[in-house]
């Protein structure tokens, strides 16, 4: 695939735009500690949960949930699906709470919580643990991710994609600290969903496809995998698979 000037305009007028809001909020976030981590601690519900949702939409997460869906199905999505619980007790029981706490980590709430040696040992487990191992972890899922889309998008190699996606992330959460964050979230976020439903509606209108109408018609074999979980299930017809499963 051959980019074309446009598109290296398009993705260069992108990151500027990252970079402005950075700067655009960067005077109100230095004010103090409490603004440049917290934001003052004054974010509207709906943006909050935006950039968590954006967070989770990062490279590497649409690689894994593709990659889930083409080998367990559809069934397989439960293995994320099931932290709905957990998620909607932390927005309506939790956060609360939190907020009244007035911490700003979850290491600062340990302090509150309990005391003496056993606690202090929690609080250097849990911060090596969370700060070093963990986020390394992710992070090196989320660069293996960005390298592979990279090279195969932008032909990129991975010391030029680590190297432009670095400065330009780090350039615009160091300037506009976590009110910076969430506003970039919030537009990378309505440009991935406007990308992902308009790579779905080319992908259906290719002659390969025929349209929504010929792709629901279809009928299919289900995966082994599908069929082992229900021995009555063969040859389907897909519209009836997705109206009874979503």
């Amino acid at each position: 695939m051959q980019l074309t000037t446009i598109d290296w305009i398009i993705m260069a007028v992108a990151f500027a735009v990252y970079l402005g809001l950075g700067l655009f909020v960067g005077r109100n976030a230095s004010k103090d500690y409490n603004s440049y981590f917290l934001s003052g601690r004054s974010m509207p519900w709906w943006l909050l949960g935006t950039s968590m949702v954006a967070t989770t939409f990062a490279t590497d997460t649409p690689n894994l949930v593709a990659g889930i869906v083409r080998r367990d199905g559809v069934y397989g999505n439960w293995v994320w699906w099931a932290f709905l619980l957990t998620g909607t007790t932390t927005v309506f029981l939790y956060a609360k709470l939190w907020r009244r706490s007035n911490v700003l980590t979850d290491i600062e709430f340990y302090e509150l919580r309990y005391s003496g040696k056993p606690a202090a040992f929690l609080r250097g487990f849990r911060a090596v643990y969370l700060g070093v191992f963990f986020n390394l972890i992710v992070m090196a899922n989320v660069t293996l991710a960005a390298i592979k889309i990279g090279n195969v998008m932008l032909d990129l190699t991975p010391v030029q994609t680590i190297s432009i996606a670095a400065v330009i992330t780090v350039a615009y959460s160091m300037v506009g600290g976590l009110t910076g964050v969430l506003l970039t979230d919030l537009v990378q976020f309505g440009v991935a969903m406007v990308g992902s439903i308009w790579a779905a509606v080319y992908v259906c209108g290719l002659p390969e496809v025929g349209g929504l109408g010929k792709l629901l018609a279809h009928r299919t074999v289900l995966p082994p995998q599908w069929v082992s979980r229900s021995p009555h299930w063969g040859v389907v017809n897909l519209e009836q698979f997705v109206a009874t499963f979503g």
